[in-house]
Order: C-alpha cells, then structure tokens, then sequence
C-alpha cells in the first residue's frame, strides 16, 4: 500500500460568470492505481471522482497516475475551466528510471530465445513484402530478424538503446534481409514523420517511466494506415504449478523492483489504455502466453531465473533498495531450481498485445 498527493489546482466553473476553486486531495489505495481516494478540501457538498480509468505516466519529472476528474456539486456537473482536470498523484520512485534486468549474459540469453513465431504471432498475419519496419527496443535482435524474413525486401531496423544489445545483435546472421542495427533513444526516434509502414516493440514498454510518450513517438514515425505494434508481459498475472513460496517471493521482489526503477511490471493490462492516451489509434487488443511445461522448457527457465536472481542488475537493486539479502535472494535461486524438478511442473507468461493502424 503507498500513498500520495494529489494536484490541488483544479479549476472549475460553478455558474454563468462565477468561478470557483476546487483544492482537491487524493490518497493512493493500491500502488497499481486501481483505487483512488479523492476528497475535496473546499465547497461543501463537493462531490469527485474519477470518470476515466487512471494511467500510469511520468508528467514534470515525476511518476504517477493520470485520470479525468468529474467534479459535482449538489449533483450539477461543474465544467473544467483554466486548468486540466487531471489527478496524478506522486508515487515512491527512488532514483532515475532504469533497465530492471541490465544486459548480464544470462539476460541476453533468455531474450535470444524469443522469435517472431513466439513472441509476435498476433503482428505476424499483417506482413508483407516490402514493408518498412522499425524494431523499438530490439535487444539481441532476434525478433527483429525473424520480422525482417517476412517483408523481404523490405527494410527493417533494429533499435536499441543499450550498446551491449545492439552488438549483440550486429552478430546475427541475417542472410537475405535488409536489417541493421542502431542505438537511439525511443523517446525521440532519429526518423521523419511517417518513415515506416510498421513500428513494433516487445517487451520495452514495461521499463519506461513514460509509455505513453513512447507510443506517441512511435505512432510520429508511423505512416498513415500504418500499424503500431506493442506486445508486453504482464508478471501479476504470471501463473505456475506447484506453487513454491520462494517463487511468490521472487514475483514480490520483482514487481517492487521494477517499480522503483520507475516501470509497471503489469504493463500487459494497460497497454490498451496507454495505445489511446498515446494518440496511436483504436487498437485491437489480444493476449498470448509462453509455457514452459517439458523437463526441458522447465529447467532452462528455471535455470535463467535463477541466475538472474543472483549475479544481475536485478539482484544488485533489490539489495541496494534494502528489499532481499544475498542470502534470501540465493533462497530464491535455489527454489527455482526445485520447481524446474516437478514432473507436473508449468509456468504461464501472460502478455498484452495491441495493434493499432494509423488514420
């Protein structure tokens, strides 16, 4: 539970020629925004709420949560005037955002076993040849090459803000597509308007203090009747079997992690709602899921958690935020590895997915 503040200069027009101040507070129920307490601090019989959903986003160098008020007095609907309605209560974010898994060999691994096949299946239909497509947050790049395989000879880049991903990638073999690889900044994309008739990205939009910015960049550099791609996990809606209190543990640490460094582990959920702040366009929403249910699925997802746990950016966080020792971490570790033995052993990864054409 975490609480917060929220803005407290809201105007409203309460009648013909007569304007009235409207200091509003809010406490944060649930650290996930799904529940806001909203009271006014003026007007007697003031009556707030929110009238769309919250988002999360980053608004004036800080994190928080951004929804529409409906401001009532005596049930009579009073009308936004010389300010935004909006709520965006602060949340405890300590320090810069950052990559919540950094770039050690156990990370680069575990995302050089996605492909297109298993990681953007829903994107896959609406390929064709000669299609331009730019890959935001590309890592290891083997996404990006399996999309390039299906628009040849369309051209396609790969961009990553991490040097180590961007390598990583120059090294596949990409025989036969037009692919390169760059390092740039998602939040201001090196392209023209309308430069690509495809701009997708997987798994990036969970880490950024701002995905709303980032999906308003990507639709800039998206053609008209283009299509915006994003498909991300969604960890408070991962599942496995047997249950081990070790890995409700490391699911814990892990959304409090990734929340520190200013993400939303949950990303998956709210993908639709950022697509819409963002401008991008109605998107069409789907969901899909890796399981790891062989022996061995099971032990090379166990096996990569586990280390990732231990000798990471992850782990040197959750310590550095004083959330799990070395010790405890280790424990962690060692029941995944635990769970990976279980004959009836599976884990489910649920992600988001949108499409979204450009008008």
């Amino acid at each position: 539970m975490s609480t917060g503040t929220a803005s407290a200069d809201a105007w409203f027009r309460s009648g013909p020629g007569q304007d009235t101040t409207v200091a509003l507070g809010c406490d944060v129920a649930d650290s996930d925004g799904t529940r806001f307490g909203l009271r006014s601090e003026r007007m007697e019989g003031c009556s707030p709420h929110l009238s769309t959903p919250p988002i999360r986003g980053h608004w004036g160098g800080k994190v928080g949560w951004l929804g529409t008020l409906e401001v009532s007095v005596a049930g009579e609907i009073l009308e936004p005037w010389g300010g935004k309605p909006l709520v965006t209560p602060e949340l405890p974010v300590s320090g810069e955002p950052r990559y919540t898994h950094g770039h050690h060999e156990s990370v680069l691994r575990s995302h050089r076993w996605r492909t297109a096949e298993n990681s953007a299946a829903y994107l896959l239909p609406h390929l064709v040849p000669g299609m331009s497509l730019l890959d935001v947050g590309c890592g290891p790049g083997t996404i990006t090459v399996g999309l390039a395989a299906r628009i040849v000879p369309g051209p396609v880049v790969g961009l990553d803000v991490a040097e180590e991903a961007v390598a990583a990638a120059r090294r596949l073999k990409a025989d036969g597509t037009e692919v390169i690889f760059v390092t740039g900044d998602l939040y201001a994309l090196p392209y023209d308007d309308g430069a690509f008739d495809v701009v997708h990205t997987h798994q990036v939009l969970q880490h950024l203090a701002d995905p709303v910015a980032a999906l308003r960049e990507m639709a800039r550099v998206c053609r008209p009747g283009g299509l915006v791609a994003a498909r991300d996990g969604d960890y408070g809606a991962m599942t496995w079997f047997p249950e081990r209190p070790e890995l409700d543990t490391w699911l814990d640490l892990y959304r409090r992690v990734a929340r520190a460094n200013g993400g939303e582990p949950d990303a998956g959920r709210h993908l639709a709602a950022w697509a819409r702040a963002a401008g991008c366009g109605e998107p069409a929403v789907s969901a899909s899921a890796w399981c790891f249910a062989t022996p061995e699925d099971r032990q090379w997802w166990a096996e990569t958690w586990a280390e990732r746990v231990t000798v990471t950016d992850l782990a040197r966080r959750a310590v550095e935020l004083g959330l799990a020792t070395p010790a405890e971490l280790a424990e962690m570790a060692a029941g995944w590895l635990v769970w990976a033995e279980e004959p009836d052993g599976c884990f489910f990864v649920l992600h988001g997915e949108v499409l979204c054409r450009r008008g």
